[in-house]
């Protein structure tokens, strides 16, 4: 089994005002879609705190993933799952990462070991729960981390083990191999 635990602002796409509602990153939606096309189970794992502080509302946040679902769908794609942790910074809860909880519960609902799942984001915070997972982490250089560069040193709040990649794309072709993308038309 491989499992993505993708963040989802600044990794696949970004997230606006409830207004502007969600927009992907160039490549991303590819990027997943190569990833289901091998096999891989792939879900998001998010902090929304949001919606404890009162500013986001569950219909705001479910008309947001369904746009997302949407856009997925339009190019093959699919998230199995979207994980989130609904509490404000000052809970002190054990799903908001960096605490691993939110991540743990993932890997137990889909029977995943930590060497067979990879965290993916651009935030330290997503990063250091899956190094308390044991997961393989990788960096996308995008949106929150867009200062940050692959092949260069990371900031001390990345745990030391990270991967950086300048996206989401870059870093699925570097796991997968080019037979698996279908045949030119």
């Amino acid at each position: 089994m491989k499992l993505a635990i993708l963040d989802r602002d600044g990794t696949l796409g970004t997230a606006g005002p409830a207004d502007a509602g969600w927009a992907a990153l160039p490549g991303a939606l590819e990027a997943v879609a190569r990833l289901n096309r091998a096999g891989w189970h792939v879900v998001l794992a998010t902090n929304q705190p949001g919606l404890a502080l009162g500013e986001l509302g569950m219909a705001e946040l479910n008309a947001l993933h369904a746009s997302m679902h949407r856009a997925l769908g339009a190019v093959g794609a699919r998230i199995e799952a979207v994980f989130y942790c609904p509490h404000g910074p000052e809970e002190g809860c054990g799903c908001r990462q960096p605490a691993p909880g939110l991540l743990r519960q993932i890997g137990e609902r889909y029977g995943a070991e930590p060497h067979e799942t990879w965290v993916i984001g651009s935030s330290a915070d997503h990063l250091q729960a899956g190094a308390q997972l044991g997961a393989h982490l990788h960096l996308v250089c995008e949106q929150t981390a867009a200062t940050l560069q692959a092949g260069q040193p990371l900031p001390a709040e990345f745990p030391p083990q990270v991967r950086a990649h300048a996206s989401l794309g870059q870093l699925v072709a570097s796991l997968l191999p080019q037979d698996d993308l279908p045949p030119p038309a």
